[in-house]
């Protein structure tokens, strides 16, 4: 996860032609990085960068020294249509700060937002339209402020519901219409409950927002978040097969301690951190895949049409390379430098051995073998620049005494011209001339504004314009996702109520009236206020 920044994004200058680029690569990083189209020409060739392995010293030493001098590109982007500012993403039209996304149209404000047009302020959706503030969706229309939904439309404020339209503040409901906090309404009924909330404006939408996450506390959770699984454990799990202890994954097979797996298909994988679409057979890779990608190991952003590889990063449309960096099209090649297919086979035994035989340790003395992913003294990022730190939160003093880098952020100072208090409550006051304030955030003080298609959508919807920034809104958002660490509970169905009394049962379970005796791993900490059931509780409950 520490070669893993997702959404931070800098200004620097372009190691080829000098100009102000974005990158994610932060000006301390230490590394060439040229603008992406000046990366993806034809114009340089990085085996100008080979050198001889020297068998006097750590390969990781000598991987590290190739790795900072051969040019990286700056967003990790493919087939970008008028969207430079997002980044960790392939073929998005309009977008604009997206982050680990693809596939999407005019959408703006969120990561992991795959196949979705005109949503913003999201994570991890999928085939959405019109969504916003929202968390793990997949095939929704217009479902705001909501959680964990699937096949639903014009929802607001729920959790948990399938195949549902028109409610309200709901929580595990099934194929239902024109509910509010669960309770049945006719549609004329409905509609008037929904207006005397008011959620144009931003006192209404604050108002319902705790009764609505308040009443989320009240019903069961399953013990795993999944649709559709065979065979499988984790958290955010969905339409897979036989994943174990995997970590936001859709419609995977035959997976082992993966994470962000979330663009089919990926087939045979064990630890794996963000692995793209056509994955297969691979094992102990960061941010890789993309396309027909077989046989990778120990890699970092090497993608697409990649197979055979070892210990490489930002390789692309190539094949057996062993520690190589910023190759196109290229084979039989290690730290950059061209072989014959005999000679790469016959060095890279050579090499494997001297890996063991002279493993490169790192400040804290832990030594790096074959067969270990990359010391993390090598990643360009500093732990709080990574998404590390949003799954294992740690301070300055714990990273760095943990062996990490830690930056403090630089940043731009802008004049504010307007504080939160002065947008009008209502989205129907609010004039288009607010495009071009500097507005104040509410929580952490930092300058943000209000983007044209972003006015746009938030009066087509009726949602009152956003007091905080995009940072905190993503902050927020993210809270309701789980981390990826693993419980040993039992579930809290009591026989006739949850364990803490909050949610009296509407069927009778399989173990009667009896407390459940059934044990499962999970990501609900024990001190949670989450109820928790097994999946055959949380089913009677759920229908």
């Amino acid at each position: 996860m520490v070669f893993r920044n997702e959404r931070k994004l800098f200004r620097i200058k372009s190691a080829k032609s000098g100009k102000e680029i974005l990158s994610l690569n932060p000006p301390e990083a230490g590394v060439a990085v040229y603008d992406e189209k000046e990366w993806w020409s034809d114009d340089w060739d990085a085996r100008e960068y080979g050198r001889e392995y020297d068998f006097s010293r750590p390969f990781f030493d000598q991987f590290f020294e190739l790795s900072r001098v051969v040019p990286r590109y700056s967003r990790d982007v493919l087939n970008m249509v008028n969207s430079d500012y997002s980044a960790n993403a392939a073929d998005l039209k309009n977008c604009y700060l997206l982050f680990n996304s693809n596939y999407s149209e005019d959408s703006s404000y969120g990561n992991a937002v795959d196949k979705s047009h005109f949503c913003f302020d999201n994570s991890h959706i999928q085939k959405c339209e019109r969504c916003y503030e929202s968390f793990w969706l997949a095939n929704c229309y217009q479902t705001h402020f909501s959680s964990k939904c699937e096949d639903c439309q014009s929802v607001w404020f729920s959790k948990n519901l399938r195949g549902c339209s028109n409610c309200f503040g709901c929580v595990n409901l099934r194929g239902k219409n024109y509910c509010i906090f669960n309770k049945q309404y006719s549609k004329e009924d409905y509609i008037k409950k929904l207006e005397s909330f008011s959620l144009h404006t931003f006192s209404g939408i604050t108002a319902v927002k705790k009764t609505a996450l308040d009443f989320w506390l009240k019903f069961p959770n399953k013990y795993i978040e999944g649709v559709k699984n065979l065979n499988s454990s984790g958290e955010y799990v969905t339409h897979s097969k036989n994943v174990h202890h995997g970590y936001l994954v859709r419609e995977g097979e035959d997976l082992r301690y993966v994470q962000y797996v979330q663009l089919p298909p990926s087939k045979d994988l064990m630890d794996i951190t963000v692995g793209g679409n056509g994955m297969e057979l691979s094992y102990e890779n960061a941010t890789s895949g993309w396309g027909r990608v077989y046989n990778l190991k120990f890699c970092a952003e090497c993608w697409p049409e990649v197979r055979d590889m070892e210990y490489s990063m930002f390789c692309t449309s190539s094949s057996n390379l062993f520690g190589c960096v910023g190759l196109h099209k290229k084979e039989f090649c290690i730290l950059n430098r061209q072989y014959t297919k005999e000679s790469f086979d016959q060095l890279k035994i050579k090499i494997i051995k001297h890996m063991d035989e002279m493993p490169y340790v790192d400040s804290r003395g832990r030594a790096y073998k074959y067969g270990e992913f990359f010391p993390p003294e090598l990643s360009p990022f500093a732990y709080n620049q990574t998404i590390a730190i949003e799954h294992f939160p740690l301070t300055k003093e714990e990273a760095e005494k943990a062996g990490y880098r830690w930056q403090e952020p630089t940043r731009r100072e802008y004049e504010i011209t307007m504080t939160v208090d002065e947008i009008p409550d209502s989205i129907r006051d609010i004039r288009e001339d607010i495009l071009k304030e500097v507005i104040q955030c509410a929580s952490c003080k930092r300058a943000y504004r209000l983007i044209r298609s972003e006015l746009e959508f938030l009066k087509k919807e009726g949602i009152p314009a956003p007091r905080v920034c995009i940072d905190c809104r993503h902050d927020e958002r993210i809270s309701q996702r789980n981390k990826a660490i693993f419980y040993s509970r039992r579930c809290a169905c009591s026989g006739q109520n949850s364990g803490n009394g909050a949610y009296k049962n509407t069927a009778t379970h399989f173990h009667g009236p009896n407390q459940c005796l059934n044990e499962f791993k999970t990501s609900y900490a024990p001190d949670r206020p989450e109820i928790v059931y097994c999946e055959a509780c949380y089913n009677s409950e759920v229908v």
